[in-house]
């Protein structure tokens, strides 16, 4: 594990350079381009940029890379065209930072630590958020400055802004709009199933999902895939006793750093370790640490089950026909992978997408521009250019007033392969339409490829029968330290553990996960639920 701790002391490094650097930053320091363009605000009175900006300057915008084949993230047809429409109408000059999405903490703080971030910090996750704010990395938010410059955006988010921006008495953080939906699915070979003599609707559970693994090993078809866990864990809710305790669910219950000492991950794990030991999923996940890893396997018809963020323009499909033309597909229920007894339980996502702040050493009217360019970018004219491209192009309108894409347009203003999203999602996660029907036949057609929108309503139909049993994590109000400081740390020790822990011969695995559990607490984890028990009893949840 030497190339982990490696990179445990890289960042912790990099969290420590960050502190010293912005503990010794005046914070009289930050300068505007020039002095003509700073902001004018008394009594209410914002400044007028409605013709531009007397003198140009650079606005900074982030954006997440990732590793596209043949995708240019920061220069292509759409940041063209921002540059154009937005850019150039306002004397500010765009320019899109990579975030590598698998990596993002650590490239964000070698940009803070360089004085090289970009003028938006943003995370999925509330408590990374915190971290940030923590750190003295981000501004406090004037809300009268967005509802002035960004009146539609304020108007859609300014009440989620109220309730969720605020952070020991001052406002922190703006978001992005989060529709009532999800785009992320397992798609399973439905041709392999249908071989081994059995049907989508016998999935029912655990129990007979791997009896069908072990009836594909068996027939010679693959293996179930797996993958390296790492910065997003979510793996044992299907584990859980439903209906999940308040407590228990704020104190396991985080996206950052795994659970690996209640029940529920118990009956995972064991589950895990019966699966690899039986040669039910690839016995070499350890080695599947990014989703091109995962995708490869199931392209090559290795395995036939694969996670992701299925959108209209995903290539895994086509792919894998290139391989199979036989290929069916189906999209997994996750009942299938609930052990019988239990419920199908899942992560309801918070009432936003993107949790965002304004990097502390933005200027005034670099800030200012965020919030322009947040009101140009919400106008449906330019969300429908940036998540459908040209019109006649990337797609046509049917009878209904949708688009439909063209699944054979390869020309300058081909989107990215999630359909443009990490540009767009700086305002929602999901298109929206003028009716909630017309929303949902577009979100069906914005998640399946052309020939494949039984996919898009299947997911549909999935993600509203299992409404009930998505719970969403604690709201923690206040920053928790301990969360910040062990993170790195816990992310590298559990994934050492865990990989132990499944791939232990069965009669080993008692004694090894109590080992385990014995080693996690005392790495850290045992600090960070006592700081959130503190903070529960103390009433900073919702």
């Amino acid at each position: 594990m030497r190339v982990k701790k490696i990179t445990i002391l890289f960042v912790i490094g990099l969290e420590m350079m960050l502190l010293i650097l912005t503990g010794c930053r005046d914070q009289n320091d930050t300068v505007d381009t020039d002095s003509r363009n700073r902001i004018e605000s008394q009594e209410g009175f914002y400044k007028d940029y409605s013709k531009g900006f007397l003198e140009k300057f650079t606005l900074e915008i982030p954006v997440y890379e990732r590793a596209s084949e043949g995708w240019n993230t920061t220069d292509n047809f759409y940041t063209r065209w921002i540059q154009r429409e937005f850019g150039d109408k306002y004397n500010i000059n765009i320019k899109f930072v990579s975030i590598n999405r698998s990596s993002e903490v650590t490239d964000y703080y070698q940009l803070l630590a360089s004085h090289k971030a970009p003028d938006i910090i943003y995370h999925y996750d509330m408590p990374q958020a915190l971290a940030y704010y923590s750190q003295h990395v981000i501004q406090d938010l004037d809300l009268q400055e967005i509802a002035h410059y960004a009146p539609t955006y304020w108007e859609e988010m300014g009440a989620i802004i109220k309730e969720y921006g605020e952070v020991e008495g001052g406002n922190a953080f703006f978001f992005a709009a989060r529709p009532e939906a999800d785009i992320h699915a397992t798609l399973i070979r439905k041709d392999w199933v249908e071989k081994v003599g059995m049907k989508m609707e016998d999935l029912t559970s655990l129990e007979t999902y791997n009896e069908m693994l072990l009836k594909w090993k068996q027939s010679g078809l693959g293996v179930g895939a797996e993958s390296l866990k790492k910065n997003n864990y979510i793996f044992n809710y299907s584990f859980r006793d439903w209906p999940i305790h308040e407590t228990e669910n704020a104190l396991y219950s985080d996206i950052g750093i795994a659970d690996l000492t209640t029940p529920a991950t118990e009956r995972y794990l064991r589950n895990l370790n019966y699966q690899y030991n039986n040669g039910l999923i690839d016995k070499e996940f350890i080695l599947r640490d990014d989703d091109n890893k995962t995708k490869a396997e199931f392209v090559a018809g290795k395995t036939g089950t694969f996670s992701l963020h299925l959108t209209s323009n995903t290539d895994v499909i086509k792919a894998t026909l290139q391989n199979n033309p036989e290929a069916k597909f189906a999209i997994l229920d996750p009942q299938a992978l609930t052990p019988e007894g239990y419920k199908p339980q899942s992560r309801a996502y918070w009432p936003f997408g993107l949790v965002m702040g304004i990097n502390a050493e933005s200027s005034d009217v670099e800030r200012i521009a965020v919030w322009m360019y947040l009101e140009w970018m919400i106008q449906p004219e330019n969300l429908l250019l940036l998540q459908n491209g040209v019109e006649g192009e990337n797609y046509t309108v049917d009878s209904d007033g949708l688009p439909v894409s063209n699944p054979n347009f390869d020309g300058e203003s081909m989107m990215s392969s999630n359909n443009n999203k990490d540009y767009w999602a700086l305002v929602t996660e999901l298109p929206e339409y003028s009716n909630p029907e017309t929303t949902r036949q577009g979100f069906i057609r914005s998640i399946a490829p052309v020939g494949y929108e039984y996919l898009g309503e299947e997911m549909l139909r999935i993600y509203e029968k299992n409404a009930e049993f998505r719970t969403p994590d604690a709201f923690y109000s206040v920053v928790l330290h301990k969360v910040n400081e062990y993170k790195a740390d816990l992310d590298a020790i559990f994934q050492e553990l865990y990989v132990k822990i499944a791939t232990a011969p069965p009669e080993e695995f008692d004694k090894v996960y109590e080992a385990a559990k014995n080693t996690y607490l005392h790495a850290g984890y045992q600090d960070v639920l006592n700081e959130k028990e503190a903070a529960i009893r103390a009433g900073y949840i919702r």
